[in-house]
């Protein structure tokens, strides 16, 4: 029977997979990388899935480690996200006026210069929630194989990017774990009632069809009552080592031959595209240190173009502002996500006439 063979090579893949993964991880936390647990698991699935290993991820588990993630992103969020909120809410709204502007401008270029669709350009360049903008765009008639192609390169380059400035501008003898969301020895009933947070706050949100309610829904819920002295967090480290390689392999893993070789004439744009948006990014962040008495890896963090679970795990696992790089961050992604068919349908009316209809 074919199936046990098949079966028998997914488990040798996924062995070899998880192998490579530790390797990279413990070279990565050896060189004091925040969020090694993330990016050993990425690069390695991302070799695996462009030669062929044909193995995939399925989104049950990348949903559970997005809730416990937003329970992780929960813990750091407290009274002082509210304050910071009021305190600081028109720069922030700025700050992420400026970064959906940036992938906006990006999307256009795109489109005039006839690399990709309009609408495509325009979802594929969104800065933020990568999972709900594919999945809006094949509901608006775009390419959902372009989109997730564009919006899982900028996530890489992003969490490359945000790793690399936190190890650059973090202490050295700062560990290379998340944070210190995860107590050593956390208590049962505080686990239990984080897992229970978790499951709730997903399974609600999933419900109500939530743009990435799975990591949006335990983070409200375990915010509101982490803040309220409600319930108490906490996340064993192996649960949350778990968790970063589950969403490290679900990204990487989509970083398929097929993917490339189909999206390979538009690479060159893609790749301009995704670090021009960085660099505008990673611009207005230089400004805002002249703005706010922030820091630099802060401010980077917080206009960093997405994810917002992994740039949590960065920013916990380092020296920034948790605060403020997470209040920035959740707002963008609410921003994006209201105002992603308005600028798809935008950007595609700047799309330049087609020689060929006028014949």
């Amino acid at each position: 029977m074919p199936a046990p063979r098949s079966l028998g090579r997914s488990l040798g893949l996924w062995a070899l997979l998880i192998a490579a993964s530790g390797l990279l991880a413990y070279a990565l936390a050896l060189a004091r990388f925040p969020a090694a647990l993330l990016l050993g698991p990425m690069l390695a699935a991302i070799a695996f899935g462009v030669r062929g290993a044909g193995i995939v991820l399925p989104k049950a588990p990348f949903q559970a480690a997005q809730a416990l993630i937003g329970c992780l992103v929960a813990h750091a969020v407290n009274a002082e996200i509210t304050g910071t909120l009021l305190d600081d809410g028109f720069l922030i709204l700025l700050v992420v006026l400026v970064t959906v502007a940036a992938g906006a401008v990006v999307g256009v270029v795109l489109t005039r210069m006839r690399i990709l669709p309009g609408t495509t350009a325009a979802w594929g360049s969104s800065p933020g929630g990568a999972a709900a903008m594919v999945a809006m765009a094949e509901e608006y008639g775009s390419d959902p194989r372009l989109v997730a192609f564009m919006q899982y390169v900028r996530v890489a380059a992003v969490v490359l990017s945000a790793s690399l400035v936190a190890r650059l501008l973090t202490d050295a003898d700062l560990p290379a774990g998340a944070g210190q969301a995860a107590a050593p020895a956390a208590p049962l009933g505080s686990v239990l009632a984080t897992l229970a947070i978790a499951t709730l706050g997903a399974g609600v949100a999933l419900a109500l069809r939530l743009p990435a309610g799975a990591l949006v829904g335990p983070m409200l819920l375990g915010s509101a009552l982490h803040a309220t002295g409600l319930a108490s967090i906490s996340l064993p480290a192996w649960l949350l080592d778990g968790a970063y390689a589950v969403i490290g392999w679900y990204v990487g893993l989509r970083f398929t031959r097929e993917t490339l070789r189909e999206t390979l004439h538009a690479f060159p744009g893609i790749a301009a595209a995704t670090l021009a948006v960085i660099a505008l990014c990673a611009a207005w962040a230089f400004g805002l240190t002249r703005i706010l008495p922030i820091d630099f890896l802060t401010a980077f963090l917080a206009t960093s173009p997405g994810g917002l679970d992994s740039v949590a795990i960065i920013a916990v696992g380092s020296k920034a502002d948790v605060s403020f790089v997470l209040a920035v961050q959740t707002l963008r992604l609410f921003v994006v996500l209201v105002t992603g068919p308005i600028l798809a349908r935008w950007i595609a009316r700047a799309a330049p006439p087609d020689p060929a209809a006028r014949g």
